[in-house]
């Protein structure tokens, strides 16, 4: 009897297990790995293609109405850290940018908006750490909202952007790369 119950619930249980967890992935950029050239900024130094890389995501919850996409450097010697891209109002039913996407390369999902970024512009801007800096961590995340789009103007502040995300987060799933500009 109670091997047939564990079953029984075992059974009921696998839903939720086959959803899997809400998962973000690059064909360009690896976890934990050194940017390439094509994700460093042209500018400021830097002589990078500044191509903002693709990325796909998997698994969001079921209840998501839009999403955010965010690449933020948490080691820019700012005090604040440097926001690289914000992109809001994605639909839910969008699972990936195109690689170029926040470079006019590729188009974005209908609806979605590139907020501004620390370079002061919309738009993706590539790495571009101080030259002799230690190895910056750069933070590729996706949100989950609960709601159908931020009521925000493309000029709102990377700042603004984060705020409403996560006042309306019904999950985020993350991973990081690193780059070190050598001079």
């Amino acid at each position: 009897m109670r091997t047939l119950l564990a079953v029984s619930l075992l059974a009921l249980a696998a839903p939720a297990f086959a959803a899997g967890k809400f998962t973000l992935t690059s064909a360009d950029v690896k976890p934990n790995q050194p940017l390439s050239d094509q994700q460093v900024y042209a500018g400021f130094g830097c002589t990078g293609a500044n191509v903002s890389p693709q990325l796909s995501w998997a698994n969001a919850p079921k209840e998501t109405k839009s999403f955010v996409v965010t690449i933020y450097d948490p080691d820019a010697p700012t005090g604040s850290g440097w926001w690289h891209w914000v992109v809001f109002n994605i639909p839910a039913a969008a699972t990936e940018l195109a690689q170029g996407a926040g470079s006019g390369k590729a188009a974005l999902p209908d609806g979605a908006v590139q907020g501004r970024t620390d370079y002061g512009a919309p738009g993706f801007g590539g790495a571009c750490p101080p030259p002799g800096d230690k190895p910056h961590r750069y933070v590729f995340t996706v949100w989950a909202l609960k709601v159908e789009k931020l009521d925000l103007t493309p000029d709102a502040s990377a700042a603004l952007v984060g705020y409403m995300t996560r006042a309306n987060s019904l999950g985020s799933a993350t991973f990081a790369a690193t780059y070190a500009r050598k001079n």
